[in-house]
């Protein structure tokens, strides 16, 4: 490492420490007391709330029951808006193949036996993230932007062509990304069908039971608490985000040459 960059590290060190401290001193001057909105204290008081069955998101975690559950239809159109990214940068890339029968280089043998390691530990964080996404902050989009530093890791130390080797095709991407956005749709109207089997009311995006609608999603399963619906968007949620970045990554990785000759 060069003198230029651990002089950057420390000073960046020194500014971080140095603000928190005058902060602690009262550095930002006078804070008027915090005022929580109206709106806000209908959202922390529905979070959860078992007393009230009707009016709760089964979860511990306000943001995760604003965005799949206050909110749920917003947050659906703008996983639409993301996809439609993805999706465009596919047919941009239509025609592309990563071929796999050149030798991949890749990096040195210390760097790719680190590497493994880290491809180990990386997606059980990442599904720590997303299953415990209603109880702790995170959900299934932080997870899959965990989950792709795999994708990042791999091509960087050892190469696309040996990650396509080892299986991880476009098709097959295309497929984990598709039953993800399958599985977030299902979610959301999974109630609505079950009321129609059933013969009883329900709503779309609904979690717990309504005063006109009378079905849920588990609350609680064996003594854990489930969280209803959110647990299902953050895991479906978590595989097409993964599947997703995974995807534009790799098609950002193929060389320009390659490129070419399929545009020409």
């Amino acid at each position: 490492m060069k003198k230029s960059e651990i002089c950057v590290i420390i000073s960046i060190v020194i500014f971080i420490f140095s603000l928190a401290y005058i902060t602690s001193l009262g550095g930002l001057g006078y804070l008027p007391p915090v005022d929580v909105r109206k709106l806000a204290q209908i959202y922390l008081a529905s979070t959860y709330n078992p007393y009230q069955p009707t009016n709760t998101s089964s979860g511990y975690e306000s943001v995760t029951a604003i965005i799949w559950d206050f909110r749920g239809l917003d947050t659906f159109f703008e996983t639409a808006v993301f996809y439609g990214a993805i999706i465009a940068s596919v047919a941009i890339y239509r025609g592309v193949e990563i071929s796999s029968k050149k030798k991949s280089i890749g990096m040195s043998p210390i760097a790719k036996t680190v590497t493994r390691l880290s491809l180990i530990l990386i997606p059980i964080v990442a599904a720590s993230i997303a299953f415990h996404g209603h109880l702790t902050p995170g959900g299934g989009f932080q997870a899959g932007s965990v989950a792709t530093v795999v994708i990042v890791l791999s091509i960087m130390v050892f190469g696309l062509r040996r990650l396509v080797q080892k299986g991880v095709t476009k098709p097959k991407i295309l497929l984990l990304r598709s039953l993800g956005l399958i599985g977030i749709g299902l979610t959301a109207i999974g109630l609505v069908l079950a009321g129609l089997v059933i013969g009883v009311n329900a709503y779309i995006f609904q979690n717990q039971a309504k005063a006109m609608a009378e079905i849920s999603y588990p609350m609680w399963i064996d003594d854990v608490l489930f969280g209803g619906s959110l647990l299902f968007f953050n895991i479906f949620e978590f595989v097409a985000v993964m599947a997703g970045f995974t995807l534009v990554l790799m098609l950002f990785s193929i060389e320009e040459e390659e490129v070419k000759k399929v545009i020409k």
